[in-house]
């Protein structure tokens, strides 16, 4: 465990022993596991869960409460925003003419919205924007821009529908979206987006 004592940039955070730590700042509450590489440049929020075997470059950035699961590599040009979860083995890219040898002057930014969810496997190409809350299932090949709320699947991914903020399925009936885990907000779909209606909580 490395603690403040060791590098003052990183107060108040776990380090495993086997992690290679170098990145620009670390928010506190954080915990990096063992064999992952942290490059200089790169920033990470407070209260993340960074699993093993983890490697983040210098143009990397994520929020606060971020997960990413075990054998993920975040790539330059890349921004996880707070509370998104990255399921192991999720494949980011950064560059869409990739050539040994040959570096962009500057990357494709890709983003994953506040707390959205990247499925096992699934594979992100550059430059996109995965909506807040969407749901992305395990595998999925993501070759698009997705819609907050959103549930896709597929190679390539298609959406398959609509999630509410805690992940379940919205069910529709005659023009409401309504959360199968009973907690009794309504959307209204208007211009291919998700509104919240009036009368219905708004999620935290």
């Amino acid at each position: 465990m490395m603690n403040s004592s060791d590098d003052q940039r990183y107060c108040d955070v776990f380090i495993h022993e086997t992690a290679l730590v170098n990145a620009d700042s670390v928010g506190e509450g954080t915990h990096i596991w063992a064999f992952c590489n942290l490059l200089p440049g790169a920033r990470i929020g407070r209260f993340c869960q960074i699993c093993d075997h983890v490697f983040i470059e210098g143009g990397a950035s994520l929020g606060d409460h971020v997960t990413v699961k075990c054998g993920v590599s975040i790539w330059d040009g890349i921004t996880l925003d707070d509370g998104a979860f990255v399921g192991p083995g999720v494949m980011f890219t950064n560059d869409p003419y990739p050539r040994s040898g040959l570096h962009l002057d500057s990357y494709p930014q890709t983003i994953v919205g506040r707390y959205a969810s990247l499925g096992a496997g699934a594979i992100i190409l550059p430059g996109l924007k995965i909506g807040a809350y969407a749901l992305v299932g395990a595998g999925a090949v993501v070759t698009r821009d997705v819609r907050d709320f959103a549930l896709i699947s597929g190679h390539p991914a298609r959406q398959l529908g609509w999630v509410f903020v805690c992940g379940h399925r919205l069910d529709e009936q005659a023009g409401r979206f309504t959360c199968r885990a009973g907690c009794g907000r309504q959307y209204s779909l208007t211009a291919d987006s998700l509104t919240l209606k009036e009368g219905s909580d708004r999620p935290e």
